[in-house]
């Protein structure tokens, strides 16, 4: 089987180019779409529509509920399965979305975690009970790996903490012995090159869009069925919703913050892209089909 990836910032095509590509040579489609994998959370995410799912089989798109939490290593199991299903039913991988840490994080790997037994585990989670005095030790234990941390990442403040008890090293120390295995290797990767004005327009015509879709409604009902607490629910386009919904802004600023905030994330986006990863083929969206069907036929 053959495997592919096609990146870009947001609203610059990819899931479109993904569909008409894997139609073509047989194959089936990974997201990585750190918004996407969730249920409900459809126009905020810019999913694609049912139509568009039905026409080619998608995975990594609606699989958890927006207060369940997701990581790069959940990604890595899912992208695992997901390989064994396509070389079981002869298909491709495309691999698209936006997110391109995970699959920075599929080329370079990640790096196991100590045995844990259950005994840790309780002891683990009696400390967390006090996450400030956690964090605090983990810090003054271990600086240069907790500075990157935020004192109220539950997940990640646990897991070095787990790593820390159950092996008796720093969190550094542990991943300085135990270091990162690839999960995928020689990987062709697509990167589309999109003019920043250009992409500027897309982005306000989607939003745009979004809210005659019924955004506003979406995040209301999100907010009812699940509060605001998730992580999902602090994401661009809920986040703005939100502030119109407390009567802080009018819905044209609304819009507008969207626009800019997602204008921002597109620029990250590029520049991750074109500094993280090394031999990809970067070409405007109207050519890169033809460049992708050339070199993988």
């Amino acid at each position: 089987m053959k495997q592919l990836a096609i990146i870009g910032p947001t609203a610059s095509g990819k899931s479109d180019l993904a569909i008409n590509i894997a139609k073509k040579i047989n194959a089936h489609i990974l997201s990585i779409d750190s918004l996407s994998i969730y249920k409900e959370i459809d126009i905020v995410s810019a999913k694609p529509s049912s139509a568009e799912l039905n026409s080619v089989k998608h995975f990594g798109i609606n699989l958890l509920n927006p207060d369940e939490y997701f990581s790069v290593d959940i990604f890595i199991d899912l992208y695992k399965k997901i390989l064994s299903t396509c070389r079981g039913e002869n298909k491709n991988l495309i691999i698209v979305g936006g997110t391109s840490f995970y699959l920075k994080s599929l080329l370079e790997g990640l790096s196991k975690l100590p045995d844990i037994s259950n005994e840790t585990k309780l002891h683990v989670e009696l400390k967390l009970k006090n996450l400030k005095e956690c964090y605090g030790f983990l810090y003054d234990l271990d600086a240069p790996y907790m500075s990157d941390i935020s004192p109220n990442d539950s997940y990640r403040i646990e897991k070095a903490m787990l790593i820390y008890e159950a092996s008796t090293l720093t969190p550094s120390e542990w991943f300085r012995q135990n270091s990162p295995k690839p999960t995928i290797e020689n990987l062709n990767i697509y990167n589309i090159d999109v003019d920043r004005a250009v992409l500027r327009e897309r982005i306000s015509k989607r939003t745009s869009k979004m809210l005659e879709l019924g955004l506003i409604d979406e995040v209301c009902a999100l907010e009812k069925k699940y509060t605001r607490a998730p992580h999902a629910m602090n994401s661009i386009g809920i986040v703005e919703v939100l502030e119109y919904l407390d009567g802080k802004v009018t819905k044209e600023v609304m819009l507008d913050n969207i626009s800019t905030h997602t204008a921002q994330l597109a620029k990250r986006q590029q520049t991750f892209n074109r500094t993280q990863f090394k031999g990809i083929v970067s070409a405007p969206l109207e050519e890169l089909e033809e460049i992708i069907l050339s070199q993988i036929s």
